[in-house]
């Protein structure tokens, strides 16, 4: 290692969860070391040390005895402007030897998988290696054994929650589908029947919200393991940023290029679901499955074929696991997008007359189930339970508690700019294309500004005249509304189906 210390500076660079150290190419370090670009490199800083990707750069805005740090590299080093940084190079790593392994077709053990788990939980991997990794084990090239050894390795390198009442539930939604967020209704019905349910859930990463960015526009979910434990003791409850806390690290991480690869490897989602199930500390698992042509999963045979895989592997590590087939073809509620769909949440827990009845019928479903699983109530009563502790108002002075103990209720934010999407013609809804109806959401600016999106105002079947409003974008800036609108228009067929209106006999 260099024996000359630079001087720590902050980019100001978004590298999302890749840390990353920007310095000048003929800087004394960069020369002494023999660094390359992209190289391995290790920052060292007040006895911290942190993996990091080297980028070089020949511009001026960077002196030659600076360091800059991208924003992950600079909350991870805890570092201030001036500070002596020490860069070295990355120390070879064991564990890929196991990446290649994979690669060739070798299975993996659990002292493989869990020497893996530990250095990318460690952020010692680089974005490449993760995507050689996930790419061999995508189509179907991990069995189950390996699927249960991950899922271990997964949750034995990270923190694990255990808590002093039982039985300890969860929910979760293989996703696919804009506006399905029926946790933020489900946790607080299901805990103010006095079940322990302490839920962590992911951000958006390709879709215009997930459940923690939702939940954002209300409360505060970046909690940590103390404030987590804090609360749930306190509420029985909380719905957290499962990122706040270092509960299956390396999955958060394989998620980060799993995401944007666009493989759709059913071992790997089943590790990444069950391995948090785990780590939080539940013993209980309902998991909903939508099933549409244009959702996550396509058809009755996948949902099965994947429901299968997550009943045995949950037996495997000690999870009761449920799993349930919803309708996937349209989206749920009105709103896409944070805050959007948060307003959608707060109409149901309110009980207003407008709330989006699909939102509410598929919660209390979801909550029925959740209840029967945790003996709160017989077969097939726990939806009557579910339904009276939501139109009584118990769910939503429970909801208002749980924001309270993460830190306070917030007012979801609104967008300046609206856009009305018309039908070009009468006729029927045949269709919604929920991808493409995503995607113009996230170009209207959703999740990056909470209160984008869309709102969409018809459902399958409804009967519909020419002109009449489709669905609404919004968007945070004139910019990204022309953006969403231009992407809209530029369609080969409508994100909206309409069928032609019957010919009389």
């Amino acid at each position: 290692m260099s024996e000359l210390p630079l001087k720590a500076r902050r980019a100001r660079i978004d590298t999302y969860q890749q840390p990353v150290v920007y310095m000048r190419r003929d800087c004394a370090v960069c020369r002494a070391e023999g660094f390359e670009a992209q190289a391995q490199v290790e920052l060292l800083a007040h006895g911290r040390q942190v993996p990091a990707l080297l980028h070089r750069v020949d511009a001026d805005w960077l002196a030659h005895d600076e360091a800059a740090l991208s924003d992950a590299a600079w909350s991870l080093l805890e570092v201030a402007d001036g500070d002596e940084v020490r860069v070295r190079h990355a120390t070879p790593l064991d564990s890929l030897r196991f990446v290649r392994a994979k690669v060739y077709g070798r299975k993996l053990d659990y002292p493989s998988l869990r020497a893996l788990m530990a250095d990318i939980g460690e952020g010692r991997l680089s974005d490449l290696q993760l995507a050689a990794f996930v790419t061999a084990c995508a189509g179907g090239r991990l069995d189950t054994a390996e699927t249960i050894a991950l899922t271990r390795a997964m949750v034995d390198v990270g923190e694990r929650l255990r808590w002093p009442r039982t039985p300890v539930m969860d929910k979760h939604c293989v996703g696919g589908l804009p506006g399905n967020r029926t946790t933020l209704i489900v946790v607080p019905i299901v805990t103010a029947c006095g079940v322990t349910m302490p839920k962590t859930s992911s951000r958006a990463i390709t879709s215009p919200a997930g459940t923690a960015d939702t939940m954002e526009t209300l409360a505060p979910v970046a909690l940590d393991l103390a404030t987590m434990r804090r609360v749930v003791e306190r509420e029985g409850g909380c719905i957290a940023w499962g990122g706040s806390a270092r509960l299956s690290p390396a999955d958060d991480l394989l998620i980060r290029v799993e995401r944007p690869l666009d493989l759709d490897s059913e071992a790997q989602l089943v590790a990444s679901v069950l391995s948090k199930k785990l780590a939080v500390g539940s013993e209980r698992v309902l998991i909903d499955i939508p099933v549409g042509p244009t959702a996550k999963v396509r058809s009755s045979a996948a949902a099965q074929s994947l429901a299968a895989n997550l009943t045995e592997v949950g037996q495997a590590i000690g999870l009761q696991v449920q799993v349930v087939e919803t309708d996937g073809r349209q989206p749920v509620g009105r709103g896409i997008g944070p805050a959007l769909e948060a307003l959608d949440v707060m109409a149901v827990l309110h009980r207003e007359a407008g709330a989006p009845r699909d939102l509410r019928e598929r919660s209390l479903f979801l909550a029925g189930r959740v209840l029967e699983m945790a003996g709160r109530a017989p077969a097939g009563h726990g939806l009557s339970l579910a339904t009276r502790t939501l139109d009584s108002g118990l769910a939503l002075a429970k909801f208002i508690a749980l924001c309270e103990a993460q830190g306070g209720v917030r007012e979801p934010p609104r967008a300046p700019h609206t856009a009305v999407v018309a039908a070009a013609s009468a006729g029927r809804i045949g269709a919604v294309d929920n991808r493409r109806l995503a995607r113009a959401a996230k170009l209207a600016g959703a999740p990056r500004n909470a209160a984008a999106g869309a709102v969409i105002h018809v459902r399958l079947g409804d009967r519909v005249a020419a002109g009449q409003p489709l669905f609404t974008l919004h968007a945070g800036a004139p910019g990204e509304l022309a953006y969403a609108q231009a992407y809209v228009i530029g369609q080969a067929s409508p994100i909206v189906a309409i069928d032609p209106p019957e010919e009389s006999a």
